[in-house]
């Protein structure tokens, strides 16, 4: 009997790579157009396309339950290159708090860029659940269900957790702040 359940595995497993081969492999060039049409960058086009391409290969054994595989791997591109322009965004808008305006001065520049960094090192020692909800609300701009769906949380646990990091962060930098004073 053991036998005949490796074979019934390895068979299931080459349909899955042969569906593979024959639903998604010749999305390729759609993949990639889609992409570049969001990324407006040849290269993170292509690497968008690559990261659809490994998360569906992860994924192939689930991608039976697909009704639309092609629609799926459009879905998942798109999605992607939505969170890479989301990514780049956010962390051009945390970089602007250390930009120099005309009124800025040498000192002011430094004290923003200083004031910057000290949050993202209190950010990193925050608990790995409030660290990855925190930059994925504050930072990369997530709404509060995107969220509660990636962590597998509920919610309001999300929006506890914020509340809790945000205090955190905020107790922490004062604390840091007035020793300095």
């Amino acid at each position: 009997m053991t036998l005949y359940f490796f074979l019934c595995n390895v068979i299931r497993v080459n349909m899955r790579l042969e569906r593979f081969k024959t639903d998604i492999i010749p999305l390729r060039k759609t993949l990639f157009a889609v992409a570049l049409k969001l990324m407006q960058q040849e290269e993170d086009a292509e690497d968008a396309t690559q990261e659809t391409l490994l998360r569906l290969w992860n994924i192939r054994g689930q991608l039976d339950a697909v009704a639309n595989p092609g629609a799926f791997a459009v879905q998942t591109v798109r999605n992607i290159c939505i969170d890479r322009l989301r990514a780049q965004r956010r962390i051009a808008d945390v970089d602007d708090l250390t930009g120099e305006t005309d009124h800025e001065t040498p000192y002011t520049e430094i004290e923003r860029r200083d004031a910057v960094a000290l949050v993202r090192r209190i950010i990193e020692r925050l608990p790995v659940l409030q660290q990855t909800i925190i930059r994925m609300r504050d930072i990369e701009g997530y709404e509060l269900q995107e969220i509660a769906a990636i962590t597998g949380t509920q919610v309001s646990a999300v929006t506890v957790n914020l509340s809790r990091a945000r205090k955190n962060v905020r107790n922490q930098y004062m604390k840091i702040m007035n020793y300095r004073l």
